[in-house]
């Protein structure tokens, strides 16, 4: 019961801190569920301080599509930050090696996971553009208009889609999964993981895409086991999203979509 108090407890903490906006009430909220989380055992209340900090050092910066250099510098550091201090503490402090970056599995993709990829660019091809515009968020990002805007959104996009495997799947997931049934794992990085894009500009009914991407992403990991993958499935579907981005602000831009 209190184990899966703290895994609630995670969760809403990042609804509070990202998809809200409530940092006061999230970091209270935080705090209560490691503190939950050590009633329930030692080992994951050790765990929910590492996604914490993830979590907190994400909190301390505006997160925003600002394509503006100084601004990418200063998410990017804590981006940098959120994935790398966690993963130094766990293995330094706690003298473990539970996360991990499954770059080179040395296993060949089946012909379902190559489909996969395939059915992943259609769906953000008859999907994105649908949301996108008829929403109006694609207003949240800004309009590249000459050669280093469209470089810089280029490299913003992708950054943040490796940005979110790391954190979210190799670190999040995966020290979840120790305490909890991979399902609910799944569950509770995907509420952290729709939190934080719903922030970034994922707003109306953006969720309603985020979230199954989320649970798709935490599950292809847990049976490919390969960061390698799911960066390729995330980059795809973000490269759709980046030339949607460009015609939804200038229609005469890659004319290619229906909606």
């Amino acid at each position: 019961m209190i184990r899966s108090l703290a895994g609630v407890l995670l969760a809403a903490s990042g609804v509070l801190l990202f998809a809200l906006e409530l940092r006061p009430a999230g970091y209270a909220v935080l705090a209560a569920s490691i503190i939950a989380g050590f009633v329930a055992t030692r080992a994951l209340g050790k765990d929910i301080v590492l996604i914490a900090v993830g979590m907190v050092i994400m909190s301390l910066v505006p997160i925003t599509t600002d394509i503006s250099i100084s601004h990418m510098i200063e998410m990017g550091a804590a981006m940098i930050g959120a994935v790398a201090l966690p993963y130094l503490l766990s293995r330094y402090l706690y003298r473990e090696r539970a996360i991990r970056f499954p770059i080179r599995t040395h296993q060949r993709w089946t012909k379902l996971e190559k489909f996969w990829l395939v059915l992943v660019v259609a769906l953000g091809y008859l999907l994105l553009p649908v949301y996108m515009i008829h929403s109006g968020v694609y207003e949240n990002w800004p309009a590249a208009s000459d050669p280093g805007a469209v470089a810089r959104l280029f490299l913003g996009v992708n950054a943040l889609g490796i940005w979110d495997e790391l954190f979210f799947i190799c670190t999040v997931f995966t020290l979840l999964r120790r305490h909890f049934p991979d399902w609910q794992a799944i569950i509770l990085q995907a509420v952290l993981f729709t939190s934080f894009l719903y922030e970034l500009g994922f707003k109306s009914w953006g969720p309603l895409l985020i979230f199954p991407f989320a649970i798709v992403q935490g599950y292809t990991f847990k049976l490919t086991r390969s960061l390698t993958y799911i960066v390729c499935v995330h980059l795809l579907f973000d490269f759709v999203l980046f030339l949607v981005l460009l015609h939804a602000h200038d229609r005469s831009l890659v004319p290619i979509f229906v909606y």
